[in-house]
């Protein structure tokens, strides 16, 4: 791949490699999270979509690694998990769930892409990790936990965000 291709290139001019490179492997899309569709105005708001309110949890998908903060069946997701959403480039524009650490949203905001990315350390997660910026040692599976009890598992760690 070219060097810093994500400099260059729109996202949308960008090869599938590309595209599936850009992901830091956070593993913060597979936190289940809830949305509000009436917004407390003392709350943290989303930049991208101001009229909802994501709520982040710190429960998983039982599909993900946790150490490696990869799904373990990443081909198959969609179909295993309904819920999972495929980020592509045409459904980029409502991503205003996913936490604005997310490296295809920093780059659709114009923000580039964090020190700690993977792209930018030899293709390593250690810097993420060291960061604090994945989930890596902070969530339960949802296999382990009653859903129905999810106000107890509400996190504010995936709302960080550092460069």
């Amino acid at each position: 791949m070219t060097d810093k291709f994500w400099e260059t290139k729109s996202l949308q001019e960008m090869s599938e490699q590309e595209w599936e490179s850009l992901c830091d492997g956070c593993g913060k899309c597979c936190l289940h999270k809830f949305i509000e569709d009436e917004v407390d105005a003392a709350a943290p708001t989303d930049t991208l979509n101001p009229e909802e309110q994501v709520h982040y949890t710190n429960i998983v998908c039982s599909l993900l690694n946790t150490k490696t903060c990869s799904c373990t069946r990443y081909s198959e997701r969609t179909q295993l998990v309904p819920d999972c959403v495929k980020l592509t480039k045409e459904n980029l524009k409502d991503i205003f769930f996913m936490p604005t650490s997310c490296s295809y949203r920093r780059l659709f905001e114009g923000r580039g892409l964090p020190s700690w990315h993977p792209l930018l350390n030899r293709g390593k997660k250690a810097a993420m990790h060291r960061a604090g910026m994945s989930v890596r040692g902070k969530t339960v599976f949802e296999t382990d936990v009653d859903l129905e009890e999810f106000e107890d598992y509400i996190a504010l760690w995936p709302l960080e965000d550092i460069d």
